[in-house]
């Protein structure tokens, strides 16, 4: 097992968006099997016909491309280990059913649903469980009951049936799970599972191991939901006798709502305001989700945010490269105990990666937003305000909040600041100022700074008593940067022209 390539696999159904608990899955498969120099995999896993949604597995992928998850084998990059799309595999599944029938380690079941129900109800009042296994399966319609002929007759003459696991009577099965140590179950516990169903298709539990086996996958890292199933897993395995190649499962516990109680869904990112899915998603049907991609969060964010929801590097560090978080993750360090997302975490990852970017970096994603405005801008100056405004943002959507006032002049003026900082004296001032500003040469941030900080002090007046209503004259508020870089930005024409209109509208 030691000398084998590491290679993992991420298996999703295509039957939705991806949540972003499952990208959390694919980015803990795709960073060990990175660490460990080896494959990371992904394959589709849609036997469920039932439950396929159109549009889903395109989904998948570009999901994992913009997260940066780059897949070594898949549908689209092939392998030698492919198709890897379970709907393309039936042939082999069969095959490998028929080897569980000939070992004796599974049967066929002509149990319809309607006597499988009616069975439940009996023990529900009964107030007893339903297990389909070793203590009761004696009693039911299947194959360890029935002749072989009669078994043949009814697979001949079309009657529909299943093929479930036999489970071993009263067992220990103890294994070993990375993240959670050593799990021991009762085999009594446990029903006989389907492993082939009457439409033709393997059920997860067939399909999962088989293909894992011959897809050589040395660790399965997947949901903790999957944890009940590791010890049917496990028999089947050493049903098929391989034992030996089996597998190293780690089991990671879910991501929780920001209460804590119980798993994060679609429904608590909308009443919450936060996505719960890496892209926005429309279904076949028109229903939307929002992502994490459209809401404005950069890549790397996201996948930071998601690599320390359940994982702990044993270090203060919290920001990582993907580079970086290859070389510190590790399966030991995974959390047993539910993950609690919180949406303003999240906000916080994105704005200390904006701020790390440069104004060039950021420019594009602000341009977009500049030409759907239909405001024309020129690229020099817009780097630098957005350099001057971008410590105060957390997406590239807020250097508009930000600093709109650099591409439109106010329309209306903040009242509380207006009846704070405009007094009687104010407009006297203000032409003063502007008279000052007109005479600057060449204009600039220094040269205004200086000359009006000569006419204050000279006149022994407070730096605020100028500053405070000058800004609300430029900007229409109280808020933003440095004022002189505000004035030099705006031009010395702009400047007058909005000094004029606010002392005309601010009588």
């Amino acid at each position: 097992m030691n000398n084998r390539k590491v290679r993992t696999r991420f298996a999703p159904s295509p039957t939705g968006p991806l949540h972003m608990g499952g990208v959390r899955t694919a980015l803990y498969n795709y960073l060990f099997a990175k660490q460990h120099g080896g494959d990371f995999l992904l394959r589709i896993e849609d036997t469920d016909q039932t439950r396929f949604v159109e549009g889903a597995e395109k989904y998948i992928n570009e999901s994992l491309a913009w997260c940066g998850i780059k897949i070594d084998e898949g549908v689209a990059e092939g392998g030698k280990y492919g198709p890897y799309k379970q709907s393309e595999r039936k042939d082999t599944y069969i095959k490998y059913a028929q080897q569980l029938l000939d070992s004796g380690n599974a049967y066929y079941a002509f149990d319809t649903p309607e006597e499988l129900d009616e069975l439940r109800k009996e023990a529900e009042a009964n107030k007893e469980p339903f297990i389909y296994n070793a203590a009761s399966r004696n009693s039911l319609n299947n194959s360890l009951v029935l002749s072989d002929e009669v078994t043949q007759n009814k697979i001949q003459s079309g009657e529909p049936y299943v093929i479930r696991f036999k489970m071993p009577a009263n067992e220990i099965i103890e294994m070993t799970d990375i993240v959670r140590g050593v799990v021991k179950v009762n085999t009594n516990t446990l029903d006989d599972k389907v492993l082939f169903k009457s439409d033709g298709l393997p059920t997860y539990h067939l399909a999962n191991v088989v293909d894992d086996h011959l897809m050589e996958i040395t660790h399965v890292i997947r949901g903790e939901e999957w944890l009940p199933s590791m010890p049917l897993h496990v028999l089947i395995y050493r049903a098929f006798g391989w034992q030996d190649t089996m597998p190293q499962f780690a089991h990671l516990s879910l991501l929780l709502k920001p209460t804590g109680n119980g798993k994060l869904s679609k429904r608590d990112g909308d009443k919450m305001g936060f996505p719960v899915f890496p892209l926005f998603w429309q279904s076949p049907e028109g229903e939307t989700a929002s992502g994490y991609r459209e809401e404005g969060y950069f890549a790397e964010a996201f996948v930071n945010l998601l690599a320390l929801l359940g994982w702990n590097p044993g270090t203060e560090q919290e920001l990582f490269t993907m580079e970086e978080l290859i070389k510190a993750f590790s399966l030991e360090r995974v959390t047993k105990s539910g993950a609690k997302f919180d949406p303003k975490k999240a906000e916080w990852f994105n704005q200390q990666y904006l701020a790390k970017k440069t104004a060039n970096e950021l420019l594009p994603a602000f341009a977009d937003i500049l030409n759907a405005k239909g405001i024309k801008y020129n690229a020099e100056k817009t780097e630098t305000i957005i350099e001057l405004v971008k410590e105060r943002a957390s997406f590239v959507k807020d250097i508009w909040e930000q600093a709109w006032f650099f591409y439109e002049a106010p329309a209306e003026y903040d009242d509380k600041i207006a009846k704070k900082r405009w007094k009687e004296e104010t407009p006297e001032l203000i032409n003063k100022i502007k008279d000052i500003l007109a005479e600057v040469e060449p204009f600039n941030a220094e040269n205004a700074k200086a000359d009006i900080s000569k006419y204050i002090e000279a006149n022994e007046l407070g730096f605020g008593v100028v500053m405070n209503p000058l800004r609300l004259c430029l900007v229409g508020g109280g808020s933003g940067p440095d004022l002189f870089q505000i004035i030099e930005l705006l031009g010395k024409e702009e400047t007058l022209q909005r000094i004029e209109t606010a002392l005309l509208k601010l009588k």
